[in-house]
């Protein structure tokens, strides 16, 4: 089974403005393979808010998994 491609950007409906704003992810986008245009996947559609698009995070090892010794 082929691995499919991280996201190129994480989608976020977000609930005011600056400290106060609440963030929610809600779904991701991938660019077209000829690279003008993304396919958007949302898990839900907001009632009100903006729909943000931000690059994703660095994410930790899940707990429990081994890691790799320095030695």
């Amino acid at each position: 089974m082929a691995k499919k491609p991280r996201p190129a950007y994480d989608a976020f409906v977000v609930d005011g403005d600056g400290e106060d704003a609440f963030w929610t992810k809600i779904g991701a986008a991938w660019p077209h393979e000829d690279g003008k245009g993304y396919n958007v996947q949302l898990s839900a559609l907001p009632v009100n808010g903006r729909i943000a698009l931000r690059v994703p995070k660095e994410r930790e090892p899940a707990e429990g998994k081994a890691r790799e010794s320095k030695k």
